[in-house]
């Protein structure tokens, strides 16, 4: 479908809503910047979507409270921490909320609160805004997501969280994860690259994509070491099984998996494995073959927490 602009209305008193609702969706736009509403409305289709602006979050809560919007980005010039108190007064009222944190400043700490909060998603600076954008139409077209990232404990060094078996749901905890963890570039790079990989093919092999089921997920970041523990709900797997994953490919016949996963009828790829055990220097499977652990080893130590902070719980 063809995108045409959406435009945007600027609210810098009160608001005033018609008796009678409009039938395009609302997305609700914080802060004063005409980028970002120029980048909003091209990024929503014109033809569904509407957008109001608000100059702050105290004009935001004052929106939500008097009508429903389907979708809510924040103010980048405020903190994370303000935006997540914002969500949690918004969904006091409006209990389904998707509101998309953009921050230029943030903290491991501020990004597990917004994740037990139920944000939608968050980005801090800086971030790309291809991503964003593709966070936005999620956002924009998941029917059912609220109950998909359950966290079950959670500190900046030690994440544990049961992720619904949706590839748009894993697509929303990397992104958590990504602004929590705080790892050199390269380590960074190499360790999402390995993770989303493997919990891919966790949600799309072992849990089916039955959004009904979910996977267990562990994040560990020690002083030198960096592991990830996923645990999906299916059977296992045997290596004699993997004639589709390019990791049991023969030396003379690298393509081969290809032609099997034709037969099976599978999608392109099936590199998931093999990628993943180059990027990490560990890649441990249990007996059964239904949890995997990922590890990474650092060239450099975590940075020093501040004087008295105390562990997120």
């Amino acid at each position: 479908m063809k995108r045409g602009k959406v435009p945007v209305k600027l609210m810098t008193a009160a608001p005033h809503f018609d008796a009678n609702p409009s039938p395009l969706k609302q997305a609700l736009l914080v802060g004063a910047d005409s980028e970002l509403a120029s980048f909003l409305a091209s990024a929503l289709d014109s033809a569904a979507w509407a957008i109001l602006q608000v100059p702050n979050n105290a004009a935001a809560l004052s929106a939500a409270e008097k009508e429903h919007f389907d979708l809510i980005l924040t103010d980048e010039k405020t903190p994370g921490r303000e935006d997540v108190e914002l969500l949690r007064r918004i969904r006091r009222v409006r209990p389904h909320t998707r509101l998309i944190i953009l921050t230029g400043e943030s903290t491991p700490e501020d990004v597990i609160a917004s994740m037990r909060a139920r944000a939608f998603s968050y980005f801090s600076r800086p971030f790309r805004l291809s991503e964003l954008a593709a966070m936005i139409q999620h956002a924009a077209e998941e029917p059912s997501w609220d109950d998909g990232i359950e966290v079950v404990s959670a500190t900046p060094e030690l994440i544990r969280t049961l992720v619904r078996c949706d590839l748009k749901t894993a697509d929303r905890l990397l992104q958590f994860l990504d602004e929590i963890a705080e790892l050199p570039d390269q380590e960074k790079h190499d360790v999402a690259r390995a993770f989303r990989e493997m919990l891919i093919n966790a949600i799309e092999h072992g849990g089916q994509l039955d959004p009904t089921k979910r996977v267990d997920i562990e994040y560990v970041r020690a002083h030198r070491m960096v592991s990830c523990r996923i645990n999906d709900p299916g059977p296992g797997f045997r290596r004699d099984e993997l004639a589709h994953a390019a990791i049991e490919n023969p030396a003379d016949d690298p393509l081969r998996h290809i032609e099997v996963r034709e037969e099976q009828g599978l999608r392109p790829g099936g590199f998931g494995i093999l990628l993943a055990r180059h990027l990490v220097d560990q890649l441990i499977y249990s007996e059964e073959g239904n949890e995997v652990v990922l590890v990474k080893y650092l060239t450099a130590a975590p940075p020093a927490p501040a004087s008295g902070q105390i562990p997120c719980v």
